[in-house]
């Protein structure tokens, strides 16, 4: 079991990803800014593997304008030795990879123009994680999309989509996720019947919205989607709820007595976890503790391989 976080690491003093408005793009600028997104990336990367945090959502917004039509740099080509260079980094330590575009990203939209931008910007996702030569285990997960009125057509629509418009490369990175208030778990499995995407479960996403499948079978379910062989094993999101706020609230900093019944709970399964606490690193560290202290005292009696 590997644990991380997503995007930014607050413990190394800087802003993890330098961006600048569209309005004022130039190609210095944008040289310069990945020049800094790429070099920030290996702090990261390199704090992460001292602090056994072996996984990590990278930003998508370390190529900025990547998939836009402004950006007319051959940046795939410029920054080819570097991405290598990280790539090496990552395969050496065996740290796992995810990317997460933003919610603009609909397959199923009404608008094929948002469609086509969808498509666009998905591509760049996979073209990162090719140039950095990381094998299929390293994903790019998205939501299904919207309603749009009518559920049963909207998914049909993702699954036309996915068959017809996708290229091969990037269905053989592409997972999907259970959000918390439009496509369930149940609605995750009736497209991965069809398409064989596997499903990132999202725990704090269906405590939120199910009403169909207890957490443990839940998992399960999910864990059956994968192919260990050419996936890797199954990624999940964890969370918890930001006390006294709003359903759906991620919480502040990792609460440790839930998590350890959660670990406990899944020690027959073999998956790896973003935490999706705000406080990102400094929560994945204490939840690396708490593993610790369950292998400690159940190392005796049980099988548990974190």
């Amino acid at each position: 079991m590997k644990i991380g976080y997503p995007c930014i690491n607050y413990s190394i003093g800087k802003k993890t990803v330098s961006t600048f408005r569209l309005s004022s793009y130039t190609e210095e600028k944008f040289i310069q800014c990945v020049t800094y997104n790429l070099a920030t990336l290996v702090e990261i990367l390199k704090f992460n593997i001292a602090n056994n945090l072996m996984f990590f959502r990278i930003s998508s917004d370390v190529i900025p304008f990547a998939s836009h039509p402004i950006c007319k740099f051959d940046w795939k080509e410029y920054f080819k030795p570097d991405l290598i260079k990280i790539g090496q980094l990552i395969k050496h330590h065996n740290i796992r990879i995810s990317m997460h575009p933003d919610q603009f990203v609909i397959l199923n939209a009404k608008s094929q123009d948002i469609v086509n931008n969808s498509i666009r910007e998905l591509e760049y996702h996979t073209d990162l994680l090719d140039l950095m030569e990381l094998d299929y285990s390293s994903k790019v997960q998205i939501h299904i999309g919207g309603v749009y009125g009518d559920k049963a057509k909207s998914k049909k629509q993702f699954i036309s989509n996915y068959k017809t418009l996708l290229s091969e490369n990037i269905k053989k990175r592409l997972v999907i996720e259970n959000d918390d208030h439009l496509y369930n778990l149940k609605d995750c499995i009736e497209i991965h019947e069809f398409t064989g995407i596997p499903i990132l479960f999202d725990v704090f996403h269906h405590l939120c919205f199910d009403n169909n499948f207890p957490l443990n079978i839940a998992l399960q379910i999910s864990n059956n989607t994968w192919n260990p062989g050419k996936d890797g094993i199954m990624m999940i999101d964890y969370s918890n709820q930001e006390l006294n706020q709003k359903k759906g609230k991620h919480s502040h900093t990792l609460d440790i007595k839930q998590f350890e019944k959660f670990i406990i709970s899944i020690s027959n399964l073999d998956l790896d976890i973003i935490l999706e606490i705000k406080d990102k690193e400094k929560s994945a560290k204490k939840a690396i503790e708490v593993i610790n202290k369950i292998n400690g005292i159940q190392s005796a009696t049980t099988n548990l391989n974190f």
